[in-house]
């Protein structure tokens, strides 16, 4: 039998993912492959990476290959005060692969909230994020933190620029050693370094971590922001999730872009993140937009791992047959252990390489 917490394929995934988020009032979202080249120039720093494939339009515009989804919807929704465009999106972005650091085409979906979000918006969207990894697998966890406490901490170090982003990166790898060589190098006083310390020592259950959270934030900044991650928490603290959500503060992205809360998603037998969303206001800003903005991708490529580790074969039933066997049969045959569960691809030879569970074989008999 198929594995139950674990969809065949990226389009099932698709289909499921899509029926959620219709039911939740998102619409569907469709643009363009490309976008003109300076969307993204002005905006490299958001970009999980700065190589984008361009190519000149036939009026010499140069155009890219769309390396990234937000950017696009955020240009082409507007500001409307009282309201929030709720949409969703199935995309191809292309952008460098990791591990063969050669361009490749990657399947995400995700959604975004615009416009005038407040505290149920940013509770729907962290939950939906839940939801969606819950979709795709039932062993998964949600990673979140609130970046207004950290820029908080971080800023009451009075610090220069090139600290912090050194301080951003150490805690995003939980380097708590280098993090203590660095307060060293920039003399931080003892209480400051302190704070820092524990923010990357920080991590799990959410009501543990905000509690010793209350014993550090002492700014008006600080309190601020820890008080709308403690007013999510106890609205996620509510649902079926509860037990997959944990507080971690290296979850972090840049704070020229990001504000506020931000998560991201995990699924056992996968060593990377299959999700990322957050809060990203101070990008809005940036596009000279008014509105608040919160929203997540789910990496579906990343699902070939799940199955690969979790399965570890391409077929349950691999169904050899033979030039006289009757045509009938072996229909009859597949459909039924498709409709029992199994997956099946009928033929006449093993293929090389194929990785199967079961072997069976019909005769020319069709037995």
């Amino acid at each position: 039998m198929r594995e139950k917490d674990i969809l065949k394929s990226e389009e099932k995934a698709v289909f499921a993912l899509r029926s959620l988020y219709k039911e939740y009032g998102y619409l569907p979202f469709k643009m363009s492959k490309f976008e003109e080249y300076d969307l993204y120039v002005r905006n490299k720093d958001f970009l999980v990476s700065d190589a984008v494939i361009t190519f000149n339009d036939t009026n010499g515009t140069l155009l890219a290959l769309k390396p990234d989804v937000t950017l696009s919807i955020i240009k082409n929704t507007t500001d409307n005060k009282g309201c929030k465009e709720k949409v969703y999106y199935n995309e191809n972005v292309y952008r460098v692969s990791g591990s063969t650091r050669r361009f490749k085409e990657i399947m995400q979906t995700g959604l975004e909230c615009i416009g005038d979000i407040d505290l149920y918006d940013k509770f729907e969207v962290v939950y939906l994020a839940a939801k969606s990894l819950d979709t795709v697998a039932e062993d998964f966890a949600l990673d979140i933190s609130h970046m207004g406490v950290f820029k908080a901490i971080l800023d009451s170090t009075g610090k220069d620029d090139y600290f912090k982003k050194e301080v951003i990166r150490l805690v995003t790898e939980k380097n708590r050693h280098e993090t203590e060589r660095l307060c060293k190098l920039y003399a931080l006083d003892e209480k400051s370094e302190q704070k820092l310390l524990s923010v990357i020592d920080l991590y799990g259950d959410p009501d543990m971590v905000i509690e010793k959270l209350f014993t550090i934030c002492e700014s008006v900044e600080e309190k601020s922001a820890l008080s709308e991650l403690c007013a999510l928490w106890e609205l996620l603290k509510k649902t079926e999730y509860k037990n997959r959500i944990r507080v971690d503060f290296s979850v972090i992205n840049d704070m020229n872009y990001y504000n506020g809360i931000v998560f991201k998603g995990f699924l056992n037998g996968i060593p990377e993140g299959v999700l990322a969303g957050g809060q990203y206001d101070a990008l809005m800003e940036r596009m000279k937009r008014v509105s608040g903005a919160i929203g997540f991708a789910l990496y579906l490529d990343l699902l070939e791992g799940l199955n690969k580790s979790k399965r570890g074969y391409d077929v349950d039933v691999l169904l050899l047959y033979k030039d006289t066997t009757d045509t009938g049969k072996v229909f009859e045959r597949v459909k039924t252990l498709t409709e029992g569960g199994f997956s099946v691809t009928a033929q006449k030879s093993i293929p090389e390489k194929l990785r199967y569970k079961i072997l069976e074989e019909i005769d020319g008999e069709g037995k």
